[in-house]
């Protein structure tokens, strides 16, 4: 006696083919940029140097958590919704709309600007999101709303550093 072993059916969304890929379409230029945001935020973290560099250098470990548990969900969410996603090292460098850090050390004022800069990027894709996913997927909005909202805290927490009042 052989057993069959048979595939599983591919997931699909519960809504249909065209809310996943509609969704999909905003959701995948997020994790892209999430994804080059935690390697960036990584390098930034390493070479911060000047005043207040204990708090920057810790905080930017905090942000690079929040922005890897955000292009998580972000991803996970468009492999619920039935699609693959591409989160690949060579995607993400092609794709991404975040300004590239400098190399080297650099003081605590450049590496928050560009960082700051990093995070005013995605912030226009969540925005444009948040605002198109209203008419195609409540719960993908949720997600990207969800973002947007700790994704404006850490801006304001790093930017903090280097306002004058």
């Amino acid at each position: 006696m052989t057993d069959t072993i048979t595939a599983a059916p591919a997931t699909t969304s519960v809504w249909g083919p065209d809310v996943a890929a509609g969704a999909a379409r905003f959701l995948q230029p997020l994790v892209v940029n999430l994804t080059a945001m935690s390697v960036d935020g990584k390098q930034a973290h390493w070479h911060v140097r000047g005043p207040s560099f204990i708090a920057v250098h810790e905080f930017l470990d905090v942000y690079v958590d929040h922005v890897r548990e955000w292009a998580d969900l972000v991803a996970e969410r468009v492999v619920a919704l039935g699609l693959p996603v591409d989160g690949r090292t060579g995607t993400v460098a092609a794709d991404t709309t975040t300004p590239a850090l400098r190399d080297g050390f650099q003081s605590v004022p450049d590496t928050i600007a560009q960082v700051v800069a990093q995070i005013d990027a995605t912030l226009e894709i969540l925005h444009t999101g948040i605002e198109a996913l209203e008419e195609i997927d409540a719960a993908s909005q949720d997600v990207l709303v969800e973002i947007e909202r700790g994704l404006v805290k850490d801006r304001w927490f790093l930017h903090a550093h280097i306002a004058t009042a």
